[in-house]
């Protein structure tokens, strides 16, 4: 067994979602790293993996990337199983993707999410176009609220809030017994073991 699957405490999957242009691919690329070039629109998903350390335990984040095109939009319940964290994206400077959340977004997170305890976090991106907001602070707050997710206000171009958002998100994870166990490695092993005593594990649970 390679050391490498003990270097981290728990292992955790977050997804990004919202329209096409909101700026999911620039905040997982300002995350990972410093560079932020112009990027291309994401075709169907992509993922990138983060190690950090929040509250005291070292994590591994699996970051997956979705196009908010809707020709990608078929391999979407197998992206949602067994997340954690979802991170709800807008762009403050255009209405229509904040409105597009509570009409299109929200709706897919109530059908395809297998996890009930999933921790979700609104996302408004650009704030860096303070002269194009188009959507305010306290819209946002009331929306979050109504969804119950956290809340924040960044800008993947000068990267402000954009550690924070993740490492709140990954925080507020880390207080659910129920996504604890989940994302550990050890429960991972049991769980599998049992699947193969059990046809059905107990307590009734998503496939």
């Amino acid at each position: 067994m390679s050391s490498s699957s003990n270097s981290y405490d728990y292992s955790f999957k977050i997804l990004l979602i919202g329209d096409s242009g909101v700026g999911k691919s620039s905040l997982l690329v300002s995350f990972i790293s410093n560079a932020l070039d112009d990027l291309a629109p994401t075709i169907g998903v992509d993922f990138k993996i983060k190690l950090l350390t929040v509250g005291g335990k070292k994590l591994k984040l699996t970051i997956w990337d979705t196009a908010g095109q809707e020709r990608f939009r078929t391999l979407t319940s197998s992206y949602y199983r067994g997340s954690q964290g979802i991170i709800l994206v807008y762009d403050v400077t255009r209405r229509e993707t904040f409105t597009n959340l509570s009409d299109v977004w929200v709706k897919e997170v109530e059908l395809y999410s297998t996890n009930p305890n999933c921790i979700k976090m609104l996302v408004g991106n650009k704030v860096d176009k303070e002269n194009e907001r188009a959507v305010t602070v306290e819209e946002g707050k009331a929306f979050a609220q109504e969804y119950g997710c956290l809340f924040l206000e960044c800008s993947a171009k000068t990267r402000e809030n954009v550690e924070y958002c993740f490492e709140e998100l990954a925080l507020k994870i880390l207080e659910v017994p129920s996504l604890l166990e989940e994302g550990s490695s050890v429960t991972r092993k049991n769980i599998l073991k049992q699947k193969q005593e059990y046809s059905a594990p107990p307590g009734g649970c998503c496939s």
